[in-house]
């Protein structure tokens, strides 16, 4: 019987004690952030880090997230630089299209008999002298079968004659479709850049066919804005999309020019759209609509459209979605993006209400040869689209090594400044 007695009381308190651990646990879920992350925002108090986990962003991991991705690189096929020598330069490419079987980019091309004298030395530029690496520069396209060889088809627009908008330079092109015709947007320099800046208005060009010939509007279909406004100066990388029956274009503005502050300028997004792609536009009130971002890179998803804003500003490295097209919140914040993207984008031109993304496109590294005067075009791989779920597009750092790092070294003046906190320093000890 005492035995008995004592199993009766040994389970009562293995009991009490499982309930009271229980108890504890579940006290301790509704105190403690639990391990695995709820789908759904906890009924709890929450920091402003979570809070902002579950209500900016549209999924609570970023491999789950369809505007996240990392971003892959791959060497094209087809195109020779002279040996890397500053006299040929293929950057700022458009969007890709395919037509008649194959796919087509056009680019900013040069191929001059000296490489450029640099946007500091522009008064040494001449009609065959350039000054910047975009300088002198015609529209070039090519085409592929494959998206990784490609083949350089020739000028597609040249520089019109003196004094047509462009005949400096047409530069930073991007392509629409629109009622079965064709249309190139493009920077129109009328001077050398470097001389005052980089100042330059948007112009036009249309053919028939992706293969040309284009004819120049002659026109300026996005001016720059009055004096004293966010562009007056620099109207850059026009970037039409369809939307509601409109040309949607966006474009990037330099401003806020200060000799105080290196770099002395920042740079955004703002968006212009009309009825008719040669015009007129009406610039957004509300613009700028992107507050960072270098080159302009967009493409319509689910209702509204997405734009990759990598380099410059608060909001840099991030990609960022616009439901009303308009208003841009940060959807994903991501690394290696590329520079001048220009996607693949089917539907860029459907007037789609539900865009699928993009997986791919040609971007362009700058300082191929460690410098300004030599830059190559490149292709981008990603995952940033509804019909796909690659997972290895989707790690959420790089693993860079040492010599990475190494490249991003101390001037010399940042050492003598180390130094010299390191000396004062002993001579406090010492006194």
């Amino acid at each position: 019987m005492i035995k008995r007695g004592l199993l009766i009381f040994a389970s009562i308190l293995v009991l009490v004690g499982c309930e009271t651990e229980n108890k504890t646990v579940k006290e301790a879920s509704k105190e403690e952030f639990p391990f695995f992350i709820p789908a759904e925002k906890p009924d709890r108090p929450l920091s402003a880090a979570v809070t902002r986990n579950y209500d900016a962003y549209d999924k609570i991991r970023p491999e789950q997230n369809e505007l996240y991705t990392q971003f892959k690189y791959t060497k094209l096929k087809g195109f020779d630089y002279n040996g890397g020598d500053g006299t040929i330069t293929r950057r700022d490419p458009s969007k890709v299209i395919f037509e008649k079987g194959k796919y087509y980019v056009w680019y900013t091309g040069r191929k001059s008999p000296v490489r450029p004298v640099g946007m500091a030395s522009a008064k040494e530029a001449t009609d065959v002298i350039p000054s910047a690496d975009w300088d002198l520069s015609d529209i070039w396209y090519a085409t592929s079968k494959d998206g990784f060889t490609w083949k350089e088809e020739g000028i597609a627009v040249p520089r019109p004659p003196k004094p047509q908008a462009g005949w400096r330079s047409v530069t930073t092109t991007d392509i629409l479709k629109f009622k079965g015709k064709y249309y190139l947007y493009y920077q129109a320099f009328m001077e050398a850049s470097g001389l005052r800046g980089d100042f330059c208005p948007v112009s036009v060009a249309y053919a028939d066919s992706p293969d040309g010939p284009w004819t120049h509007s002659n026109k300026i279909v996005i001016p720059n804005g009055p004096e004293g406004s966010w562009d007056q100066f620099s109207i850059h990388d026009p970037y039409p999309l369809v939307h509601e029956g409109k040309i949607y274009l966006y474009y990037k503005g330099d401003f806020d020019k200060r000799k105080e502050f290196k770099p002395s300028k920042i740079r955004m997004q703002g968006l212009a759209i009309a009825e008719n792609p040669l015009g007129p536009f009406v610039k957004h009130p509300l613009n700028p609509v992107i507050n960072s971002g270098h080159e302009t890179t967009l493409f319509p998803f689910k209702e509204g459209v997405a734009a990759i804003v990598q380099r410059d500003g608060m909001e840099h490295n991030t990609i960022q979605y616009a439901k009303d097209w308009v208003n841009f919140e940060i959807a994903s914040i991501t690394e290696l993006m590329p520079v001048a993207g220009g996607p693949f984008v089917p539907d860029a031109f459907t007037d789609t209400k539900n865009g699928r993304g993009i997986t791919w496109g040609i971007s362009h590294f700058i300082n191929a040869d460690g410098n300004w005067n030599h830059t190559i075009l490149t292709r981008f791989d990603c995952d940033l689209s509804q019909d796909i779920d690659d997972q290895k597009m989707k790690g959420h750092h790089y693993n860079y090594g040492p010599e990475f790092h190494y490249t991003h070294k101390l001037s010399g003046d940042q050492k003598k400044r180390i130094i010299k906190e390191t000396n004062k320093l002993k001579g406090n000890e010492t006194n």
